[in-house]
């Protein structure tokens, strides 16, 4: 599978992305068994052991320094930022819609490309990041456009909604450096092994302390891990030898697909509204990437 080609490339990529709208939901589910810290923690620890032997020791020797530096602290921080705003959320309808919150990256990602790697980009590229914006508000607010309600959700948990609003920044950013300096390596599998050992730091140094074992918490502990370290695996050969264009599409629609997940898994009753901004972030994203196609030129 690893060597996959063509259509079987392309179903790894699908596969990564079913995997991944899979994870908000799990993550807020194994942060109530094990903490947010604890349980952070031992997803990653469990995802690196994964990668490491789905996609084998991290080979450094190629690699820039800076992108070493710089990709890592990018990675760490985005999961980091992830793990803790769906930990830390009040319940579990708040984790979700902080996972909507997250999904800003695909605007943020094609903004950034335009500024930092020079990528040509039509004018519907504005139009397009103000129909995604549109959609967070439309979610984060509970009551139409109202200032009052989007303050007060907000107010309610500014620490969560704060590390959400990181998570969308610091992929972008990471997926830009990472185009842009990473040479097609491949270092998912250290970065997980430093975000784990940055999250055991943490622990250590918390007051959190963890919960007693049980079967069903064991479970969901490694239904993350592999969904986890099974998307970042097969998203790798979907990119490299899979239908991109496809891959790219489908993964537009991302907030929608992991809110009917998480909403189907923790048992949470959504509003009209929240579906309704789900899919404006969804379409806005598709509209920026729209905007950065190359154009077909005529025969």
């Amino acid at each position: 599978m690893l060597n996959a080609s063509g259509r079987n490339a392309t179903a790894c990529g699908l596969g990564a992305i079913l995997l991944w709208s899979t994870c908000s939901g799990l993550i807020r589910s194994v942060s109530e068994a094990f903490g947010p810290l604890g349980g952070a923690a031992m997803i990653y620890t469990l995802g690196a052991i994964l990668l490491v032997a789905l996609l084998g020791r991290p080979r450094l020797r190629h690699t820039s320094r800076f992108y070493l530096v710089t990709g890592s602290a990018l990675f760490i921080a985005y999961e980091l930022c992830l793990s803790l705003a769906l930990g830390y959320a009040l319940d579990s309808n708040q984790a979700i819609q902080l996972g909507v919150v997250n999904y800003l990256w695909p605007s943020l990602t094609v903004l950034l490309a335009i500024l930092m790697n020079n990528q040509p980009a039509r004018w519907f590229i504005v139009p397009g990041t103000a129909v995604a914006l549109l959609g967070i508000v439309w979610v984060v607010s509970t009551d139409g456009l109202s200032l009052a309600s989007i303050v007060a959700n907000v107010q309610s948990n500014p620490l969560s909604y704060s590390l959400a609003a990181g998570c969308a920044i610091t992929f972008a950013l990471y997926c830009n450096v990472t185009r842009r300096y990473a040479g097609g390596a491949n270092h998912v599998a250290l970065f997980f092994i430093l975000t784990a050992a940055v999250l055991w730091m943490k622990y250590a140094l918390s007051d959190e302390s963890l919960p007693a074992v049980t079967l069903s918490g064991s479970l969901e502990l490694l239904a993350t891990g592999i969904a986890m370290a099974g998307g970042y695996a097969l998203w790798n050969i979907g990119i490299l030898r899979g239908n991109l264009t496809l891959l790219a599409t489908v993964s537009y629609f991302g907030p929608v697909l992991s809110s009917a997940f998480a909403a189907a898994y923790l048992g949470a009753h959504l509003t009209l509204q929240f579906w309704q901004g789900a899919v404006l972030v969804t379409v806005g994203s598709l509209i920026c990437w729209q905007a950065t196609r190359e154009q077909k030129k005529p025969a």
